[in-house]
């Protein structure tokens, strides 16, 4: 990966992206993809748009979204202890022990979330999952009085981790679900700001995907795309205790994943597929018998009906702090959607039949 990519993506991870609470990615996403659009903006709702060759057709609208999951703050009780509900879906096994940074008034906030020591506990409270509210952030304070010089009702929280790189091109973070699309996004309006192409190019870094594909809904009214492809994350099955036979057969470092299904226009998957092979780029595919449950969904039935299409990064341990993915699968899924849209034309017909 080329260092100022890298150094983009390492960015844009380590910045807080609740949703709702999107600003400080949005801005970073703004400033990189400014540099090779020709115009680049945002809406009210939050979500950022970069537009290469605005007048060409067909309009191709990409969609990753640059919100991730966390944690809000809800109560403070007298002993200055803060008590949290969840901000996207967060399996509450991963969080007693967890570091996590909140967004208060005066800048981040470190602190922990605690429970009762194993040793405390009764049998039957050891054997079962903790509820939420019996766990709280700990940030070291002595009172309520002092917990609301630095937090308020309502702040964002995300775990207190960082971007590292393990072995070769395997690295891991928090919020690659799905700050991994957002920067394919940036990075195919990059490479498609050196190419000569009959469409337009709307690349959109959409927001509140996680509390119910918020962003791209109003988005695509926006844009109005004739054509639509979600970039998202996708279940990796490469690990222990996986069900490949539900799932299927999805892997890290072997390429994008193209799905296939009702929410997928068949001849956007058909020109992808042909696109990677004939590219020479490393592809997987996955069968999705119903909504995707991403950007797609929304995307597909604006307005008259969009052609869409979804192209997802292999993820393991997903909505956990050490989400972890392949360069390799990034840089590929970038060059794949270039390709792609490279050759369309103002005859591309995405009718199915």
């Amino acid at each position: 990966m080329e260092k100022n990519s890298i150094e983009f993506l390492k960015s844009l991870i380590g910045a807080m992206s609740p949703s709702g609470f999107e600003e400080d990615a949005a801005k970073l996403w703004k400033g990189y993809v400014s540099k090779f659009v020709d115009n680049v903006t945002g809406d009210v709702h939050g979500n950022s748009i970069g537009v290469i060759n605005p007048d060409g057709r067909p309009r191709v609208m990409l969609s990753g979204h640059i919100d991730e999951i966390g944690y809000m703050i809800k109560y403070i009780n007298k002993n200055g202890y803060l008590f949290f509900a969840t901000i996207g879906g967060i399996d509450i096994h991963i969080m007693p022990g967890e570091r996590v940074l909140i967004k208060g008034n005066k800048g981040k906030v470190l602190g922990v979330i605690g429970r009762a020591p194993i040793h405390t506990l009764e049998k039957e409270e050891r054997e079962r999952l903790a509820k939420i509210d019996e766990l709280f952030i700990d940030i070291g304070v002595k009172d309520k009085k002092e917990a609301e010089k630095l937090v308020s009702i309502g702040d964002p929280a995300v775990p207190a981790v960082s971007f590292e790189e393990l072995h070769k091109d395997r690295v891991i973070a928090r919020g690659f679900d799905d700050r991994a699309g957002a920067f394919v996004v940036a990075e195919t309006l990059r490479l498609c700001s050196n190419k000569k192409m009959n469409a337009s190019v709307y690349g959109v870094a959409t927001v509140q995907e996680e509390v119910g594909l918020r962003g791209a809904k109003t988005s695509a009214f926006r844009v109005s795309p004739d054509v639509g492809i979600a970039i998202d994350v996708t279940f990796a099955t490469d690990y222990p205790k996986t069900k490949k036979e539900k799932i299927g057969d999805i892997n890290i470092g072997k390429g994008p994943v193209i799905a296939r299904g009702p929410n997928i226009n068949p001849k956007v998957f058909n020109m992808l597929v042909e696109t990677a092979k004939a590219e020479k780029i490393p592809h997987q595919i996955e069968g999705i018998p119903r909504g995707t449950g991403t950007d797609a969904n929304v995307i597909q039935l604006t307005k008259e009906g969009v052609a869409t299409g979804l192209v997802s990064i292999p993820n393991r341990y997903m909505h956990t702090p050490i989400e972890l993915v392949s360069t390799e699968d990034l840089i590929n899924a970038s060059k794949l959607l270039a390709a792609f849209i490279k050759r369309l034309s103002k005859k591309t017909d995405f009718i199915p039949f």
